[in-house]
């Protein structure tokens, strides 16, 4: 099914969910499942949590598809201190059985740890420039996984993730979270019942520009993935309304993470996936997460960051 690199010619997610005979697992149900989250957008697209899905089966099926998974995260600077942990708990959680590469963009790639990987999985490097200002490694994130993304990952993947390092997988991350465009729910504002409160970003100067009384959720840019043509797609979106900003003088208030927002307030995401896909060891566990997918590591940000600050 994976035999093209287009993703625009793979059509299969419309309808094709098909899966081998033989596949052993629970009877799904009309009248049991989740009643304390809703599971749906009012665009009728899914919105995962556990418990809202057979692992055997989703995997069952995107299995037969046998797709090609880039995992694209930066590692600059102090930051190349968290891959080991990322790749490693990668291996025991992140989409197991499937064929993954690790993408790791970095400016010291003596400092990316050997580690043991699975079958069809391992690691490609690509050397990037340091950065003075930690904004400008997350902008710089956008222009580089652009150019990328059109002169090799294309070539080498279907679908893609953009993930930030200083994360550790704790649990299940796996087929569940595959659609054209995945978003994930940021942990800080998914309870949020009054959408002026966001933090988008209000200046009308700004490409990333969202106007009081619109939105529909508030998605986090450390964790987001679809089809590698849709994600090339976004990623650049992101890169060019960064440097039309940048042209005008402004720097969206959130970085990419605005102008991701910006953009799936109008493309929206095919699947959404709640805060279990990215929580925060900062964060106590409520009771509606279920369990913790991966999880960003507590951090001196003066430390590790070239000028500092949250």
């Amino acid at each position: 099914m994976f035999k093209t690199n287009s993703c625009q010619e793979k059509n299969w997610s419309i309808g094709d969910l098909t899966m081998k005979p033989g596949v052993s697992y629970a009877q799904p149900s009309t009248q049991t499942g989740r009643t304390d989250v809703n599971s749906v957008t009012n665009w009728n697209v899914p919105l995962v949590w556990e418990g809202t899905f057979d692992p055997v089966v989703i995997d069952a099926i995107y299995q037969k598809m046998d797709p090609r998974v880039a995992v694209v995260v930066f590692a600059v600077g102090k930051y190349t201190r968290f891959l080991k942990g990322f790749m490693e708990s990668g291996e025991k959680h992140f989409l197991v059985g499937f064929r993954v590469t690790y993408y790791i963009f970095t400016d010291n790639k003596d400092d990316v740890p050997k580690i043991e990987f699975g079958k069809g999985r391992g690691v490609s490097i690509i050397a990037v420039p340091s950065a003075n200002r930690w904004q400008d490694v997350v902008l710089g994130r956008m222009k580089w996984a652009t150019i990328t993304i059109d002169k090799q990952i294309r070539n080498e993947a279907d679908y893609l993730f953009m993930m930030d390092i200083d994360s550790v997988f704790h649990n299940r991350f796996g087929a569940e979270s595959l659609s054209r465009l995945s978003a994930v729910l940021h942990r800080g504002y998914y309870k949020n019942t009054d959408r002026d409160k966001f933090p988008y970003e209000r200046r009308p100067l700004s490409k990333a520009y969202i106007p009081a009384g619109a939105g529909d959720y508030y998605y986090t840019a450390a964790v987001w993935g679809g089809y590698l043509e849709d994600m090339y797609q976004l990623v650049k979106y992101c890169h060019e309304q960064s440097v039309e900003d940048s042209k005008n003088k402004i720097e969206a208030v959130w970085q990419e993470e605005s102008h991701l927002n910006r953009y799936l307030l109008y493309n929206k995401p095919t699947k959404v996936l709640s805060p279990e896909y990215l929580w925060s060891d900062y964060d106590q566990k409520p009771a509606d997460i279920k369990v913790i997918r991966i999880s960003q590591l507590v951090k001196n940000y003066a430390e590790v960051r070239p000028n500092g600050g949250h």
